[in-house]
């Protein structure tokens, strides 16, 4: 019994424990089970991908070969049956996970890029054939564009929804393909790596590039109803997704995403048609969205920086800067803030001198008030000194690297003003800005007044008539500096002076200093250099050009002279240099409307009061005190003046270069203002013993020649001796090549 029991006892144990036994293994066989069954249906799936991928592979070139064989129908018939086919297969299909590289759309949209290709051949330039009519009126990109939105999965395929379109020649084809691809070659950017959208602008800039110069370059006869299908096309630009997502590239880390992001867009603003500027520029937020991007790097430039570092940094162009944080910061703080801000300048005038001139024109309007007016003239305005200095200093840097006409024209009304007519001593303060600028031409801090002179003298050499015209020109339309005399009340010339005034090389003040080294007397070198002096002239009608060069040459007196003693500082060396720059100018001044000789006596209203222009009257007031101004600032002035002489209008050349012109009673001319120094000189001269000796040794050590040594009394006025020596010389060579130049061109 007992026996039985403990049988049965351990019989359900031993049941018991097989229970659990098998319990265990059936928990395990379980799992089992499972990673089989989903190992089994992921090579299903698998399987029948790479089925339906192979399927789809011979499907398609079975297509081709029934297509190859069957007969052709219309290109309408053919090119709606391919549409047809790849809405059909959205509408039927039921996996959504297929990507679209591995269906027939490629194959669709490739034959409709081949019948659009034959429809332009077969079809006059510019002519709508019913394919791209049939394409536009049901809105076909726009539905790709809708689908492919929706389509956007962990790689890029969706793209050929648009790509198959590029390399169509049609014009009408590729300029609405153009925003179309924007909007989703970003948006799969944002959905998959870098990589990607890097491959997609990569591939499509060089496509829209060749598009572009086929546009802009192919004859073709645009139809009214083109207007009507861009009206429908543009409501997708006006919606401002393409440009802010474009927005979004530009601030990518990726410096090569933001690059390709530029280069599209710098070809979409450059699209030839007046509608899409016009869309672009009133519809989007394109001129907001770059001008307060550069009002950003603007802001993020340190409050004070030397203006050299800002002067001297490497050229910068757009999408090329290479920079590493640490050498930059190494170098001067600020260094990469610097080159962002000069890198998006370059681009913003890049794209300005692409773009079509009507946008181009609203573009430049944009930076002009949300940037020049909004953000740099209150740093211009601002009575810090260092604040002037860091904001005159990068303002000489904007002007120096604008080079599009229409952000040129803007900045320069923006400094200038719109004014064109004569300036008047009581109204030279009514464009704040340009006032501001000029009075810091004679700052007190002489490092605000060289960096200012250096902005106008590049200023002056930039290719904008009313430059010019605003700091200079209107004061000299009228030639009112002339003597208001009638004529049967002037004296007989001679050597066009009064018979009764002192020559100036009978003059003692100047003829002491008429040796062969100093008077230019090879007739040889005079004979070819006659020049037309209506007021002054001889009885052939011309006034002898050595009359004028020995005029300068002469102003300085012997004792004053110092370059005799050095080699290679002789008249000669200003030559080639003057010859050089003016051809420069006139190559920049051609295409303006500069009269060839001086208005006419009889047609000048002379009974106007003379003012010389606020910019002239700083400038003379700096030359009058070269003297007693530090030698740096001597060069600035001097140097602006020269360039200001260089200018080919017979005006500058009347007022500036000839010591002959019988002035105006309180008028002045740059001769007259010279002329005063050199009194002022002579009388200081006797008052400072060994005058000579220390003229030369200041020059040799400017020269590099000498070792400097103990300080030389009178330094100031030794080297503004020396400065006024050679401007002398400069103005000289000036008026000669001048002259030279206005008798070859003389008939």
């Amino acid at each position: 019994m007992n026996t039985n029991s403990n049988k049965r006892c351990h019989g359900v144990q031993h049941r018991g424990s097989q229970g659990l036994y098998e319990t265990s293994n059936l928990d395990r066989g379980g799992s089992n089970r499972k990673k089989i069954e989903e190992f089994s249906r992921s090579s299903r799936d698998k399987l029948v991908q790479s089925k339906n991928k192979m399927f789809s592979k011979f499907t398609s070139i079975l297509q081709h070969a029934v297509e190859a064989l069957a007969p052709s129908l219309p290109l309408q018939e053919d090119f709606v049956y391919h549409w047809k086919a790849i809405t059909h297969y959205y509408i039927e299909t039921s996996d959504d996970k297929a990507p679209v590289t591995d269906t027939n759309i490629p194959s669709h949209l490739e034959q409709m890029l081949d019948i659009l290709t034959q429809e332009e051949l077969e079809r006059e330039s510019g002519e709508t054939g019913p394919c791209m009519e049939y394409l536009l009126h049901h809105k076909i990109l726009e539905t790709l564009y809708t689908l492919g939105k929706a389509d956007v999965r962990e790689t890029a395929s969706v793209s050929v929804h648009i790509s198959y379109l590029y390399a169509s020649p049609h014009p009408n084809v590729w300029f609405s393909v153009t925003f179309w691809d924007y909007e989703i070659s970003i948006l799969v950017s944002h959905k998959v790596s870098v990589s990607v959208p890097i491959l997609f602008w990569s591939e499509y800039s060089a496509q829209l590039r060749c598009k572009s110069g086929y546009l802009q370059t192919r004859p073709r006869r645009t139809p009214a109803r083109y207007a009507l299908y861009c009206s429908e096309l543009f409501p997708f630009i006006q919606s401002v997704n393409c440009i802010f997502l474009l927005h979004l590239r530009f601030i990518s880390q990726d410096g090569r995403i933001v690059v390709k992001a530029c280069e599209g867009l710098m070809l979409l603003v450059s699209l030839p048609e007046p509608a899409a500027a016009k869309c672009l520029t009133e519809n989007t937020d394109l001129c907001v969205l770059l001008t307060d991007r550069l009002s950003a790097f603007y802001k993020a430039l340190p409050t004070s920086m030397d203006p050299v570092d800002i002067e001297t940094v490497e050229s910068v162009n757009w999408g090329l800067d290479v920079y590493n944080m640490k050498d930059d910061a190494a170098i001067f703080t600020g260094k990469r803030a610097l080159i962002s801000f000069l890198s998006w300048l370059d681009y913003c005038d890049q794209l300005i001198k692409e773009a079509q001139k009507t946008a181009a024109a609203v573009l430049a309007k944009v930076v002009r008030e949300r940037f020049f007016v909004s953000i740099l003239e209150p740093q211009l305005m601002q009575t810090s000194e260092v604040g002037i200095l860091t904001s005159t200093a990068l303002l000489n840097r904007i002007i120096r690297q604008v080079t599009s006409e229409a952000l040129l024209k803007e900045m320069v009304y923006f400094l200038l003003g719109e004014d064109m007519g004569p300036e008047a001593l009581a109204s030279i303060s009514q464009h704040p800005l340009r006032h501001r600028l000029i009075e810091h031409c004679d700052h007190l801090s002489d490092e605000i007044s060289i960096m200012t002179l250096r902005l106008f003298e590049h200023l002056i050499q930039k290719p904008d008539q009313h430059i010019v015209h605003s700091l200079v020109l209107r004061s000299l339309g009228e030639r009112n500096y002339l003597e208001n005399k009638p004529q049967e009340d002037k004296e007989p010339l001679e050597n066009g002076q009064p018979h009764d005034s002192v020559d100036l090389e009978e003059d003692p003040l100047f003829g002491d200093d008429l040796s062969a080294d100093n008077r230019l007397s090879s007739p040889n070198w005079l004979s070819t250099s006659p020049i037309q002096s209506p007021d002054h002239a001889k009885p052939d009608g011309k006034t002898e050009v050595h009359k004028i060069v020995n005029s300068f040459l002469c102003l300085v007196p012997d004792e004053a002279k110092s370059s005799s003693h050095v080699d290679g500082t002789g008249y000669d060396t200003y030559l080639r240099d003057a010859h050089r720059q003016f051809r420069d100018y006139c190559g920049i001044c051609q295409r303006w409307d500069w009269r060839g000789t001086p208005k006419p006596i009889e047609k000048c209203h002379l009974d106007n009061p003379f003012f010389e222009g606020h910019f002239l009257k700083v400038l003379f007031d700096r030359m009058g005190r070269i003297l007693d101004q530090p030698y740096d600032v001597n060069l600035q002035v001097t140097s602006v003046l020269s360039k200001l002489s260089l200018l080919p209008h017979p005006h500058m050349h009347e007022y500036l270069l000839d010591p002959y012109i019988n002035l105006g009673p309180g008028c002045r001319s740059l001769f007259s203002v010279i002329v005063r120094v050199v009194g002022d000189l002579m009388l200081r001269i006797q008052r400072i013993p060994d005058f000579t000796p220390k003229l030369l040794l200041v020059r040799k050590r400017l020269l590099g020649l000498e070792p400097e040594g103990l300080n030389v009394d009178h330094m100031t006025l030794l080297e503004g001796v020396i400065v006024l020596e050679e401007f002398c010389k400069e103005l000289a060579a000036i008026a000669f090549v001048k002259f030279h130049a206005a008798a070859s061109s003389s008939p």
